[in-house]
């Protein structure tokens, strides 16, 4: 019996194990084992930002607001993503039920911007470095522009580059089959 992979799908900024509902039953027709999960404070896991002292605008992320824990003078603690915003840079590639999906399942997203947790995150070897990573491009983000990208694989250079050329930054939900046809083969080169 050829032995398949064990996928943790991981979700991105205030969605949740729900964004991945196209991908999981695809990768699981084939076999392979599949974990979603909501990360604490997204999705349907109970924990929330709840002590928002002040809310502000910026025309910079069109409608989506920043709250500041720490003080107007201080960067933000955490955003939610406005409707036009998500709509324009996140799913502009994407089925418009996907939109309507995410618009009615995001929730605020934390930052962490003291060096504590920003060290604890840090990329390392020692860290990361014993689980192949494979970093798949999307060619259309609005978010994570090439040259971003490109920084991103420099600095924790990955085992292997794939790029799936007409997707937005919501793959699962704009490239669904060929995201799942790319991690079968992710799966297959290092399973």
């Amino acid at each position: 019996m050829e032995k398949k992979g064990h996928f943790v799908l991981i979700h991105g900024a205030s969605h949740g194990a729900w964004c991945w509902y196209k991908v999981i039953p695809q990768l699981k027709s084939v076999g392979h084992k599949v974990t979603a999960m909501d990360m604490a404070g997204d999705g349907i896991h109970p924990k929330q930002v709840h002590e928002f002292k002040e809310k502000m605008d910026s025309d910079k992320a069109m409608d989506s607001q920043f709250l500041f824990h720490n003080g107007l003078d201080k960067p933000p603690t955490s955003a939610c993503l406005g409707p036009n915003f998500m709509a324009s840079k996140f799913y502009q590639l994407s089925p418009p039920e996907d939109l309507t999906l995410a618009l009615t399942l995001v929730r605020h997203v934390g930052f962490f911007n003291d060096e504590e947790s920003i060290k604890a995150v840090a990329l390392t070897k020692e860290k990361y470095g014993t689980v192949p990573r494979v970093y798949i491009v999307c060619g259309k983000d609005n978010i994570l522009k090439q040259d971003f990208q490109r920084w991103i694989v420099e600095s924790s250079p990955p085992n292997e580059v794939k790029l799936i050329p007409d997707s937005d930054h919501m793959i699962m939900f704009s490239k669904p089959k060929e995201l799942c046809s790319c991690l079968e083969e992710i799966a297959e080169k290092y399973t």
